[in-house]
């Protein structure tokens, strides 16, 4: 029986290659495992069906026989540990791989999200614009850090592995961010991640999924949106 994950069927153009079942169908195509999609429409995630699965109405789930998951993270390490590919095989190697997932996820997501908050989802407040110094330096110093770390390797511990694919994940949220290419370390090695087929085939697929339309209001959201942040400017 092939498991099942949950995505949306529309998302904005910013979001597309960006929702996080997308990190979940690259870990999926690295082990070789065969799975299939149930698509929400927006406002689907927030129906009672769905909260079942996920209690934060959120995107993606996983399902595999008994099993029920959401949190791409924690659906990406289940990967990882029941299938090969994505881990090393010693004991110390898998906890180094784990350690740069959680890395990751805790250390360097937060304040890249922090900056998608005050630019794109809530630009017409009017605190945005002038938090948005702090959250960039903060951004560059985590930057820094893990250029550091990294050095000359290729991926962070040896063998790609399901940290790497989270960080890539998480620092490709910046790809076309001055603050990632001042970086041309973290710039090369997100490459190198999407460069990997397996990635390739996750990321054609789920924008190949989007084939449903934009929520009643989205239009008038939109231009009131820019029309705030145009006052605000």
């Amino acid at each position: 029986m092939q498991p099942v994950i949950t995505a949306f069927d529309w998302v904005p153009d910013f979001a597309r290659g960006q929702v996080r079942d997308l990190r979940v169908r690259w870990a999926l195509e690295e082990v070789g495992q065969p799975y299939r999609v149930r698509y929400l429409a927006q406002g689907e995630q927030k129906a009672p069906p769905h909260r079942a699965r996920q209690p934060f109405g959120q995107v993606p789930t996983y399902e595999e026989g008994e099993l029920v998951l959401y949190e791409s993270g924690a659906i990406v390490l289940h990967l990882a540990d029941s299938r090969d590919g994505l881990l090393p095989d010693d004991r110390l190697g898998r906890a180094r791989a784990t350690e740069w997932a959680f890395a990751a996820l805790n250390t360097v997501e937060p304040p890249i999200m922090d900056h998608a908050i005050a630019t794109l989802f809530e630009a017409d407040q009017p605190w945005s614009r002038p938090r948005l110094p702090a959250v960039e330096a903060r951004i560059a110093e985590r930057l820094g850090e893990v250029a550091a770390r990294l050095g000359e390797r290729e991926w962070y511990d040896g063998a790609f592995s399901a940290g790497d694919l989270l960080m890539v994940a998480v620092l490709r949220i910046l790809r076309d961010h001055p603050l990632l290419a001042a970086q041309p370390t973290l710039a090369a090695y997100v490459a190198r991640g999407e460069a990997r087929p397996a990635f390739r085939r996750a990321l054609a697929d789920q924008l190949a999924g989007f084939t449903g339309s934009p929520p009643p209001g989205f239009a008038e959201w939109i231009a009131k949106r820019a029309a705030r942040a145009e006052q605000l400017a």
